[in-house]
């Protein structure tokens, strides 16, 4: 085979540059220290060094930002639950210290007036808030769990629906037969006095609020399944008929001159005052069994530190005007500025490839409306005998006139007997209050319990997650480092190679063309 001069000359060309592109290979692998500089360089490394890098940036959100997040809403959380939970122990050890029978005015006023600003504390951790999120609010993150100063109450009026069932029917005792003292001593006598005060026992729904409203605006409708499964009303949004037997009274009218509470047995009651529906006996024999229990109810009137409404139960909020006043439509119905509807508000962190967790708390699960209205209960029964014990001073005073007849003594004694029988019946009303918010407290915890408890293990969950990320992320790092990474003994070891063989390749071509036919013409 004839090799021509031209033949030498590109192949010596072709090795040279040959040499010449794999030493500048292993140069630039030297000096960056990387397998690759360009996609073409090794598809297969490239297409595998985007999808490390993806796995990389998702780690980096997920261990950076998301868990760390997700972490310190929950520590805000707990944080709040467990002192709401000191704050129930507290609240328990006053409630055990009030059912003492030997307390004096101003020990037993000294204990209510703690479980008032107990109370208060109780809602405020409710307000707890994460960079300026509430956390106990679901989606409302920017409300606040009660109302404040701040908030323009007067427009705050709602129509909400409560569902119960037969278990929450309960029993309350009542004192009825109460003396006021007398204006006018001379024309008393024993006979005025004569009967005694008692007690009864009326059956009740409690709502979650009291004080709705002048019970004339007040709209309440109680609505119940029978066993049988028809559906019975009472209030104004039902058909009149013989059957819807109801009043919307305060807890301190007379019917009849009966107590508001003395309710006949097929008739119902709602006092807008106390918030509580009083039940007759046939009808609480019926809802014993009853299923769909539902009372609607106005709530016109809010103050500050009360829990909102739409946080615990389906509600709607009436459209209020200037004036403070409910708007009508044309046909005189009530207008409905926004409906709100109780429903999961879980709000989610990604802290995993496609794993998701919940990181809030939802009032409803933790908070309850039983605490502040058992407080509520107490302080009306305390100050019931407290009020008792002023009476009883005031006819002890009128008892030590001596200008008094002998009928009027006479009277101011039966009176002052009837009075401290009074005073027994509603001192044994308190401390039975003060055994049930015992009772009440104690579920309160255990509700709490369950809610941090949960919350306890979700934060578990993400600790558990972030060490495993924590680990693919090393993992990750040393893929991608093997993958694009060179080894640098091996790349400089490269680079001598190639730099000895290129300075070869160009000796040997010099003295392969230094040489032509006219050397040896």
């Amino acid at each position: 085979m004839r090799i021509t001069n031209q033949m030498l000359t590109n192949n010596m060309m072709s090795n040279i540059n040959k040499n010449k592109y794999n030493l500048n290979k292993y140069d630039e692998q030297y000096s960056t220290g990387k397998k690759i500089q360009r996609p073409s360089d090794d598809p297969i490394i490239a297409v595998r060094a985007l999808k490390l890098r993806t796995n990389m940036v998702q780690l980096n959100q997920y261990i950076d930002k998301n868990i760390p997040d997700a972490l310190a809403w929950m520590d805000v959380s707990e944080s709040a639950l467990k002192n709401v939970n000191q704050l129930l122990t507290d609240m328990n050890s006053y409630c055990v210290d009030g059912s003492n029978d030997d307390l004096t005015v101003e020990d037993r006023n000294s204990i209510i007036q703690n479980l008032l600003e107990l109370r208060t504390q109780i809602y405020q951790e409710g307000n707890a808030n994460y960079v300026g999120r509430h956390v106990f609010t679901g989606y409302k993150t920017d409300q606040s769990l009660t109302y404040s100063s701040a908030d323009d109450l007067a427009r705050e009026k709602y129509s909400v629906t409560e569902a119960f069932k037969g278990a929450n029917l309960e029993s309350v005792t009542k004192v009825i037969g109460s003396y006021s003292v007398p204006s006018d001593t001379t024309t008393i006598t024993p006979g005025l006095y004569g009967d005694a005060p008692t007690t009864i026992e009326a059956y009740r729904l409690r709502l979650s609020y009291g004080s709705l409203g002048d019970k004339g605006e007040v709209s309440c409708n109680l609505s119940y399944k029978k066993a049988d499964g028809t559906s019975v009303g009472f209030g104004p949004g039902f058909p009149a008929s013989a059957t819807n037997n109801y009043q919307i009274l305060n807890s301190t009218d007379l019917v009849g001159g009966k107590s508001a509470y003395e309710v006949g047995d097929d008739e119902v009651r709602f006092l807008a005052d106390t918030g509580e529906v009083i039940i007759g006996k046939n009808v609480y024999n019926e809802m014993r069994n009853a299923t769909d229990i539902s009372v609607t109810y106005d709530k016109l009137q809010f103050s500050e530190g009360e829990l909102r409404p739409e946080n615990f139960f389906d509600c709607s909020k009436y459209k209020v005007g200037d004036d403070g006043k409910i708007q009508k439509d044309g046909t005189g119905n009530r207008v409905i500025d926004v409906e709100y509807t109780k429903e999961d508000q879980k709000i989610e962190y990604e802290i995993n490839f496609g794993q998701n967790i919940a990181v809030n708390v939802q009032a409803r699960n933790a908070f309850s409306h039983d605490i502040g209205r058992d407080i509520e209960g107490l302080k009306a029964l305390a100050d019931d005998v407290t009020a008792t014990e002023k009476k009883i001073a005031e006819v002890k005073k009128l008892r030590e006139d001596g200008n008094n007849s002998d009928v009027t003594n006479e009277a101011l004694d039966k009176l002052l007997e009837q009075m401290n029988t009074e005073l027994v019946l509603k001192n044994s009303a308190l401390q039975k209050g003060f055994s049930s918010a015992i009772t009440s407290t104690q579920k309160q915890q255990e509700k709490l319990n369950i809610a941090i408890a949960d919350l306890g293990s979700r934060y578990s969950r993400v600790e558990l997650t972030e060490n495993r990320l924590d680990k693919q992320k090393t993992d990750f790092t040393d893929l991608l480092s093997s993958n694009e990474d060179v080894d640098i003994a091996e790349a400089y070891i490269n680079l001598s190679m190639s730099q000895l063989i290129y300075n070869a390749s160009l000796s040997a071509a010099s003295k392969a063309v230094s040489n032509t036919l006219l050397d040896f013409i």
